[in-house]
C-alpha cells in the first residue's frame, strides 16, 4: 500500500496543496517549523482519524478557516481508494469514500494503513498509562475498524457511569441510582469484555515482535518483555473466554462499588489497566536509559508495522524527525529495518542526518510549498 496523493485545503499551515508520490522511500527535507510534520500528520489522520500531536481537531485547521479538508489516493494492488476527511471543529466531521460520503467518518477506517514514528513515541515507553492504552487500542483499531465502535461506546458508558457515581454520592446512595448504577454495570462489563479480550490477544501476538525488532534497533536482545496488568485482578481467564472475563468484571465491579461510591469515580475496566513494558528485567519506565527508551519505542512500532503487514498489504511506514534522536548505528539499522517497505515517508531538517538508502526522492518544504528536489 502507499499514498499516491496528498491534498490538502487549510490544514494547518496550507491553505493548498497538491502532492503526487511515489512507492519506495521519499525524505521532505526543511528547517523546524516549516510544515513537513504536517503532511506526515496528514497522512495518518487520514488513516486513523486522530493526530499523533493533538487530541483536538481545533489546532489542524489553518487559522481564519472554518474547516480543513485532506484528501488522500491510497494505492493497493494496482487499485486506488479516495478517502476525504472533512475537519469542523466544534461539528461533526465528514467523511467521503471514493466521493460518496459516509453516514460516519469511522467508515473509511481500514481503508489506508499507517504507522508513524514520532519523537512523540517516547511516551509510550517514558508517560502515563494511558499512553501505552491509547498505543494499544489504536493498533486495535487499524486492523479490525470494528473496534472502533466497541471503543466509542466503552468511553460513553464509562463517561455516563461517572457521571452517575458522583450523582449518587453527592445524594447519598439514593435506591433508584443504585439500580440505574445496576444497568450501567452490564453495559460497561459488555464493551469492557470485548475491548479487554482484544488487547490480550494484541499483547501476546506482538510480544515476540517487539522482541525481536528491539534487538535489530539495539543491536542488543535487551531481555525485552511485556505484560497486560488489568484492574480485574491477576487471576484472569484467558482472553479467547469472553464469559470468564464477564464472570470476572462482574465480581470486581462488586468488589469496588463501595470504593467507586465514595470516590465517585469508576475504578474497574479497561481504562483502567496498564501495559508494563521491561527492559533487562526491570520497567522501562523509570529505569531505561534514553537510548533504550527510544530503541523500545522504534521496537513497538516496528512490531506494529510486522503485525499489520502480516494482516495483510505493507503499511504506509511515516517517519517524523526520528534520525535526530538516534545515533548513527541506530539510524543505519533502522534504515535498513525500514527501507523494504512499499513507501517510506521520512521528514528531517538536516539532509545528512537521514541514512542514504532513504534518499530516493528529496523534496524541499518550506513557505507553505513543497518541491521536489531532481
Amino acid at each position: 500500500m502507499y499514498v499516491a496523493h496528498l491534498s490538502l485545503t487549510d490544514f494547518r499551515g496550507y491553505a493548498a496543496l497538491e502532492l503526487p508520490l511515489e512507492s519506495g522511500p521519499s525524505v521532505f527535507i526543511g528547517a523546524n517549523g516549516e510544515g513537513k510534520t504536517n503532511l506526515l500528520e496528514a497522512v495518518g489522520y487520514a488513516g486513523s482519524l486522530s493526530s499523533h500531536r493533538v487530541a483536538a481537531d481545533l489546532p489542524l485547521v489553518r487559522a481564519g478557516a472554518d474547516r480543513a479538508v485532506v484528501r488522500v489516493a491510497a494505492s493497493r494492488s494496482a487499485r486506488s481508494t479516495l478517502v476525504e476527511i472533512e475537519i469542523n471543529p466544534g461539528r461533526a466531521n465528514r467523511a467521503r469514500l471514493n466521493r460518496v460520503p459516509v453516514s460516519r467518518p469511522r467508515e473509511v477506517l481500514g481503508v489506508l494503513s499507517a504507522v508513524m514514528f514520532a519523537p512523540e513515541d517516547l511516551a509510550l515507553v517514558k508517560g502515563d498509562p494511558a499512553d501505552r492504552r491509547r498505543f494499544l487500542d489504536d493498533l486495535l483499531v487499524t486492523r479490525a475498524p470494528r473496534l472502533a465502535g466497541v471503543r466509542a461506546d466503552y468511553d460513553r458508558v464509562l463517561k455516563q457511569r461517572n457521571a452517575l457515581l458522583k450523582s449518587a454520592s453527592a445524594a447519598r446512595r439514593s435506591g433508584s441510582e443504585l439500580a440505574t448504577l445496576d444497568v450501567w454495570d452490564t453495559h460497561l462489563t459488555r464493551y469492557g469484555v470485548e475491548l479487554l479480550a482484544a488487547r490480550l490477544d494484541l499483547v501476546d501476538a506482538i510480544r515476540p515482535l517487539v522482541a525481536s525488532a528491539y534487538a535489530a534497533v539495539a543491536d542488543d536482545d535487551g531481555r525485552t518483555g511485556m505484560e497486560y496488568r488489568s484492574s480485574l485482578g491477576a487471576d484472569l481467564p484467558p482472553a479467547p473466554d469472553p464469559d470468564g472475563l464477564a464472570a470476572a468484571m462482574r465480581a470486581a465491579l462488586a468488589q469496588s462499588r463501595r470504593a467507586e461510591l465514595e470516590r465517585g469515580v469508576s475504578l474497574v475496566g479497561p481504562h483502567r489497566d496498564e501495559l508494563v513494558l521491561f527492559v533487562g528485567g526491570l520497567p522501562a519506565r523509570g529505569y531505561a536509559s534514553h537510548g533504550e527508551s527510544w530503541a523500545l519505542a522504534l521496537a513497538l512500532r516496528l512490531a506494529s508495522y510486522q503485525l499489520l503487514g502480516a494482516d495483510g498489504a505493507d503499511p504506509v511506514l511515516l517517519l517524523d524527525d526520528v534520525f535526530a534522536e538516534l545515533d548513527s548505528g541506530r539510524r543505519e539499522r533502522l534504515a535498513e529495518l525500514v527501507q523494504p517497505a512499499e513507501q517510506v515517508l521520512v521528514t528531517a531538517a538536516v539532509a545528512e542526518d537521514v541514512p542514504k538508502q532513504l534518499q530516493e526522492r528529496r523534496y524541499r518544504v518550506g513557505g507553505g510549498t513543497v518541491t521536489r528536489v531532481e
